[in-house]
């Protein structure tokens, strides 16, 4: 018989872009918002769910994404014409993605940016070399004042996603990378001083890019997420472990 405290699960906190797609899949289960409507304007949307426009956008870049949403640039956001069941269940999983299995995201991250930055180091323009160079001279800027980067952290990674020009890889990891960042280096996973040892890993990655030197690049994004990597290789050896006790 387990002791009880074996039937112990650890408390989940909902992400702000978790609980405005929960507040989202509410509105549309109950009528309120019906396939076809649009949806306010992101600014109205930050005002009213009281965040930050970044987790209004993340949250209906997740939604575009799985098809239930729909951009025009010229119109706004529309409600994906999909039945009401369809719908909730999509959005349901679409919430317990980011949550059921960190190892498999750690994983998943690590090849698919494996692959981005080789498709970057050849397909990159000079504007994508601006954007890398602002987003990672933002990051040293606040890592050497001491101060919280996690954004130009996730601005840097977004930037090379975007180097890409392939629509899909930028959509998967911008669906990744936001929530994967923000607990890796508030949970210190990889140690206190994982931000400083970045910036010359950021450099390396990003001078790959720019030579358009593809071998180089992979390796330069393998150095700097080696250590997600064994994390993530450890905890699968560990649950094969424990799979095999039961």
């Amino acid at each position: 018989m387990k002791s009880f405290i074996e039937t112990i699960r650890s408390i989940e906190v909902e992400s702000p872009v978790d609980k405005i797609i929960g507040q989202l899949k509410q509105l549309i289960t109950s009528g309120q918002l019906q396939p076809g409507d649009r949806l306010p304007a992101e600014r109205i949307l930050a005002e009213k769910f009281g965040v930050g426009r970044s987790y209004v956008r993340e949250a209906i870049l997740k939604l575009e994404f799985y098809g239930l949403l729909r951009t025009n640039p010229q119109s706004g956001t529309y409600v994906a014409g999909l039945s009401i069941k369809v719908l909730d269940n999509i959005i349901t999983d679409i919430i317990k993605f980011n949550k059921e299995d960190f190892n498999a995201l750690l994983e998943a991250r690590y090849y698919l940016e494996l692959d981005a930055v080789k498709l970057a180091a050849e397909r990159r323009t000079a504007q994508d070399l601006v954007n890398l160079k602002e987003a990672m001279i933002d990051y040293e800027n606040k890592i050497n004042s001491n101060q919280d980067a996690i954004e130009e952290d996730m601005l840097f990674h977004i930037a090379i996603a975007r180097a890409t020009k392939n629509s899909v890889i930028e959509s998967m990891i911008l669906i990744l990378i936001p929530d994967l960042i923000k607990n890796i280096v508030e949970s210190k996973i990889c140690g206190d001083n994982r931000g400083k040892l970045a910036i010359a890993e950021h450099r390396n990655i990003l001078m790959a890019i720019e030579n358009q030197d593809i071998d180089a690049a992979e390796n330069a994004v393998a150095a700097h997420l080696n250590d997600m990597f064994q994390i993530s290789k450890a905890g699968f050896s560990a649950q094969n472990i424990i799979n095999d006790k039961n």
